[in-house]
């Protein structure tokens, strides 16, 4: 089995326009979460959200390319070329055919989805965009990625609602590893801050009006957020070759299934998901210095997060660092894990742990360090980003520096 590592990292999100703004967020427990803004938004019992901010589609793509993009696709795009740019490298290194792309969403184009349903409904229009079907599909993203670095390998779209990046990462770096290809890009993109799609999530009753709290006795449900998280993959003898830069070495990567409830979580769902990554990462459970929990801010997964974090770390859960930056960019929702990949990335270079901001009361459902409000400083040996998805579905990755 060949070691793979990230070289190159690239986003968009509520708080920043790239990867450097990010960590700059993250280190100062800045939220990006405010009021909405688009169409209809006064219709909305939900008024806030992480909604990706002075983004001008003009200023990356050409009007021709803009009419076929929706804004997932877009924000996938620059991330892409940011973690390209990030990795040292303006084309493939090598065989194309030996190189791939797989992206997660939940939502694909749901802004294209919104506005056909507007056009056609609201507005009485007989006709559609001529590009709906195309900017709309959930592969888009993937496809213009590969047609933008000239891709030929294995390239395709997860959709696991909240666990998509995680799976999509997972399976790229085993298809590195396993020598299926010497490369990947690889992460997660959404946008679904629009009427439509803020209009079905209400429907759940797990947003949160006010904001996001994970692990908070207060807490009251989730805020969404938009944007998108894109790495480069690659093995370590290829990143060494080339002196590429080296993000972190990816460990190990393993999936469960609760089979349970639709929209309840599981405690052993989720455990058998971490034991699974540090089983797979060949890690002991006192190795782990940091977790990205998925922390949403629901009551029923923070409490069971904790949970299954207790049940497999055993007594190392009384000193690992656990935070949830959904409170600072939103639930990205098919992209979350991708953005909070980035946390991961900034322990493990900087040594900076990002906090968990609006923490105002402790739950004794979930006794963990939190690292409440203020981010803090310290180095980690190996860490964990944790997706766990509606549906029953999880995905845990496991990360360290290069040794």
């Amino acid at each position: 089995m060949r070691r793979v590592v990230i070289t190159g990292a690239g986003t968009i999100n509520a708080l920043a326009l790239d990867v450097a703004g990010t960590y700059a967020a993250m280190r100062d427990g800045r939220s990006g979460i405010g009021p909405l803004e688009f169409p209809d938004a006064d219709r909305l019992l939900i008024g806030i959200g992480g909604q990706v901010r002075g983004f001008d589609p003009a200023a990356h793509f050409e009007g021709s390319k803009r009419a076929l993009y929706d804004p997932f696709t877009q924000f996938a795009l620059v991330a892409a070329r940011e973690a390209m740019a990030s990795a040292g490298l303006e084309a493939l290194p090598g065989a194309a055919e030996r190189w791939g792309c797989i992206m997660g969403t939940a939502g694909g184009g749901n802004a294209t989805v919104n506005e056909a349903f507007r056009a056609v409904f609201a507005e009485g229009r007989n006709r559609v965009h001529p590009f709906t079907v195309p900017r709309l599909m959930p592969n888009a993203a993937c496809s213009h990625i590969a047609m933008d670095w000239g891709i030929f390998g294995p390239s395709f779209t997860v959709s696991t609602a909240c666990a998509s990046s995680n799976h999509a990462i997972g399976l790229a770096f085993q298809m590195v590893r396993s020598g299926m290809v010497d490369g990947m890009l690889a992460g997660g993109s959404e946008s679904m801050l629009n009427f439509g799609g803020l209009k079905a999530w209400e429907g759940l009753r797990v947003m949160s009006p006010d904001g996001c709290r994970p692990f908070s006795r207060t807490r009251n449900g989730m805020v969404q957020g938009e944007g998108a998280g894109v790495f480069v993959l690659e093995t370590l003898e290829a990143a060494q070759a080339r002196g590429a830069p080296i993000l972190a070495e990816i460990r190990g990567f393993a999936m469960s299934s609760d089979a349970g409830d639709i929209v309840m979580p599981s405690v052993d769902g989720a455990a058998r998901a971490i034991r699974g990554a540090l089983d797979d990462a060949g890690l002991a459970p006192d190795q782990i210095g940091y977790i990205n929990a998925h922390g949403t801010g629901t009551a029923a997964n923070d409490r069971i997060e904790s949970l299954a974090i207790r049940q497999v770390l055993g007594s190392a859960a009384d000193r690992v660092m656990v935070s949830a930056t959904k409170a600072m960019h939103g639930h990205l929702i098919g992209g979350t894990g991708a953005v909070e990949l980035l946390a991961c990335l900034l322990a493990l270079n900087e040594s900076i742990i990002a906090p968990t901001i609006n923490f105002d009361e402790p739950d004794p459902d979930c006794d963990l360090d939190i690292v409440p409000n203020v981010a803090r400083r310290a180095e980690v040996e190996a860490v964990l980003s944790n997706a766990f998805a509606f549906g029953g579905l999880n995905a845990v990755l496991a990360l360290s520096s290069v040794k």
